[in-house]
């Protein structure tokens, strides 16, 4: 086990209205066996003991399911790591005498709160508004009784794994969710129960989508690339064929 030496540079902002800033704040010791957001409990823990405020940062479960851990790290949504969570980043991908830039989702759609915390509950507008199936099925069938077809069964489950953190959408230069939105249409579209509400579905969510200030797709693919689940660009392929598809159909 090794220790580093870091400048830390981290936005502050007290309230959504207040100024924001950076701050830099030196930190020694740091074990490389740390995670990043346990080197931040260092960080707070100095801070509370010099009298400061701890700088606020959103954490839950910290194994990299629940996608509340949301910070840029210098300038990548959550850090340097390929398909991996704030969480899940350790210390020993940065080196000894590193300044790191630690910043909020930025995006017109995830207002700042306090600090590193944003405001993502736009998502769950979306999510809202139609990402969901409506009538209740009641037990499980038989598996054999509804027959899916593997292909389906296994983009459908590579879509739900979505974690709807908002990297997406802070990496894109848009501040698009198209992924997001892509992903929660095609979980559905692709499985026999959700065909039904298929049409309405997306109308809905992409109306919502524009309603919420997120931009349009910027075909740069940095969703991709930030997405620390791996959900594929093909999900927003999908989404724009069911959107076409729907606008052609609906009677809406």
């Amino acid at each position: 086990m090794s220790e580093l030496n870091l400048t830390l540079k981290v936005w502050r902002q007290a309230t959504g209205d207040a100024q924001g800033e950076f701050k830099l704040y030196q930190l020694r010791g740091v074990s490389t066996e740390m995670s990043f957001l346990e080197m931040l409990d260092v960080l707070n823990e100095k801070l509370i003991s010099e009298n400061e405020e701890p700088v606020a940062f959103d954490h839950d479960c910290r194994e990299g399911i629940c996608g509340t851990c949301s910070l840029m790290i210098n300038g990548q949504a959550h850090g340097p790591d390929n398909e991996t969570t704030t969480c899940q980043l350790h210390m020993r991908k940065f080196r000894d005498g590193d300044t790191i830039v630690v910043e909020p989702w930025r995006a017109r759609a995830f207002p700042v709160v306090r600090d590193l915390v944003v405001d993502r509950s736009a998502l769950d507008r979306v999510v809202s508004v139609g990402g969901y199936v409506s009538v209740n099925c009641g037990s499980a069938q038989d598996a054999n009784a509804l027959p899916v077809p593997k292909q389906d069964a296994d983009r459908a489950m590579d879509a739900a794994s979505c974690i709807g953190c908002g990297a997406c959408v802070a990496a894109c230069k848009n501040a698009s969710a198209m992924l997001f939105v892509g992903a929660k249409v095609s979980q559905m579209a692709l499985l026999p129960q959700g065909k039904p509400e298929r049409a309405n579905r997306v109308l809905n969510m992409v109306a919502q989508m524009d309603e919420e200030g997120f931009g349009a797709c910027t075909n740069t693919a940095e969703c991709e690339a930030a997405c620390p689940a791996g959900i594929s660009l093909e999900n927003i392929a999908r989404l724009n064929r069911e959107y076409f598809k729907a606008s052609l159909t609906s009677s809406r």
